[in-house]
C-alpha cells in the first residue's frame, strides 16, 4: 500500500484515478477546491477507510506524508480556464511549485499532468515529444498553454537541481463519464446537444482534427508512467493516435444518440489548433507496451449513457 496524493482528485480525470488506485489497495488523499471538480464525482468513494477528501487550493502550500503525488489540479477546458486566466496560471505555476516542494520535503515521486496544448497549433504532425510547439504566448489560450509549459520547466529543474523524482505526461484530448457537461469541449458539447435535440454547433468548417482517448486508457497510462524506473522522467505523450475530423465526430454522435439534431457552423475560436494527433511510440516503448484499447464508438456509448442518466446536469 502506498499513500498517494491526487490534486484535482474530484475532477473528471482525477476521480477516475482515485477510484482506480483505491481499488488497487492504496491510501488516497483527494485534494480539490471544486473550481471545476465536484463532490458528485467522488461521492461513491466517501466513507471508504482509505479515502480522504480535503478541500484545498494548490496555490497554497499543503503538508502531508505521502509516497506519490499526481498533480492534476487545473481547469482544462477553454471556457473554464479563460474565465479566470490569472487563476489558471497561478494554479499551474504556483501549484507546481507547492507540490514539488512537498515532494522534495517528503521524498515523494511526483507526476505532472501536462497537456498536448504545449504543442499549440502544431507545425509538426503527428506531434512527438521532441517538438517544441507553436504557441501564442499572449493569446486567449496562453494562460493554460504557457502555464503548463512553465510547470514542465519547473518539474525538470526541480529534478536536476534538487533530485526530485518526477514524471511528465502530455495528455491528449480525453473523454468519458464525469466530464463536466458545460465545459465547452467538443465531445461534451456534442453529446449534450444531441441528447437534448438541439442543433450541434461545429466551429469552423469541421475539417480540423482531434484524437480522442477514453479516460480508462489515460488512467492506465498515468499509472504505468508513475511506476516506471526513476531514470525515465518524460515527457511522454498519452493519447489515442486515431485522428478524427470534428464533422465526422458530430455525425457519429448523432447516429449513436439517434438524435434529430442538425449540424450548424460557427466561427472558429482564435488560436484553435487545426490538427492534433499524438505520436505514441515513446509511450509504447517506455510504458510496458501501453496503447489505447477502447475505440471511439465504444467510449462514446459509455459517455452518452452517463450523460443520459444525468440529464439534469445538461440543462
Amino acid at each position: 500500500m502506498k499513500r498517494i496524493l491526487i490534486t484535482g482528485g474530484a475532477g473528471f480525470i482525477g476521480s477516475h484515478l482515485c477510484e482506480r488506485l483505491l481499488h488497487e489497495g492504496h491510501d488516497i488523499i483527494c485534494l480539490d477546491n471544486y473550481y471545476t471538480g465536484s463532490k458528485q464525482n467522488i461521492e461513491h468513494l466517501i466513507g471508504h477507510p482509505y479515502f480522504e477528501l480535503v478541500r484545498h487550493d494548490v496555490t497554497q502550500p499543503f503538508f502531508a506524508e505521502v509516497d506519490e503525488i499526481y498533480n492534476l489540479a487545473c481547469p482544462a477546458s477553454p471556457i473554464h480556464y479563460q474565465h479566470n486566466p490569472i487563476k489558471t496560471i497561478k494554479t499551474s505555476v504556483m501549484g507546481a511549485i507547492n507540490m514539488l516542494g512537498l515532494a522534495k520535503r517528503v521524498n515523494a515521486k511526483i507526476l505532472q499532468a501536462s497537456t498536448s496544448e504545449v504543442y499549440g497549433d502544431p507545425e509538426v504532425h503527428p506531434q512527438h515529444e521532441g517538438y517544441w510547439g507553436n504557441v501564442n504566448p499572449i493569446g486567449p489560450r496562453s494562460s493554460y498553454d504557457e502555464g503548463k509549459r512553465c510547470a514542465e520547466s519547473l518539474f525538470v529543474n526541480y529534478h536536476y537541481q534538487n533530485n526530485v523524482r518526477i514524471k511528465i505526461a502530455r495528455i491528449f484530448n480525453t473523454y468519458g463519464p464525469r466530464m463536466h457537461p458545460n465545459d465547452g469541449r467538443v465531445i461534451s458539447n456534442f453529446v449534450t446537444q444531441a441528447i437534448m435535440g438541439k442543433d450541434i454547433t461545429v466551429y469552423g468548417n469541421g475539417m480540423q482534427t482531434r484524437s480522442f482517448q477514453y479516460v480508462d486508457d489515460l488512467v492506465e497510462g498515468l499509472i504505468r508512467l508513475m511506476n516506471t524506473d526513476d531514470s525515465f522522467i518524460g515527457p511522454v505523450n498519452i493519447g489515442n493516435p486515431e485522428e478524427r475530423q470534428i464533422i465526422e465526430l458530430a455525425k457519429i454522435i448523432i447516429e449513436l444518440t439517434q438524435s434529430s439534431s442538425k449540424i450548424i457552423f460557427s466561427s472558429l475560436p482564435k488560436d484553435d489548433p487545426s490538427q492534433r494527433q499524438p505520436n505514441i511510440k515513446l509511450a509504447i516503448e517506455k510504458l510496458g507496451g501501453w496503447h489505447p484499447t477502447i475505440g471511439i464508438e465504444e467510449g462514446l456509448k459509455k459517455t452518452i449513457d452517463y450523460f443520459s442518466k444525468h440529464k439534469s446536469c445538461t440543462k
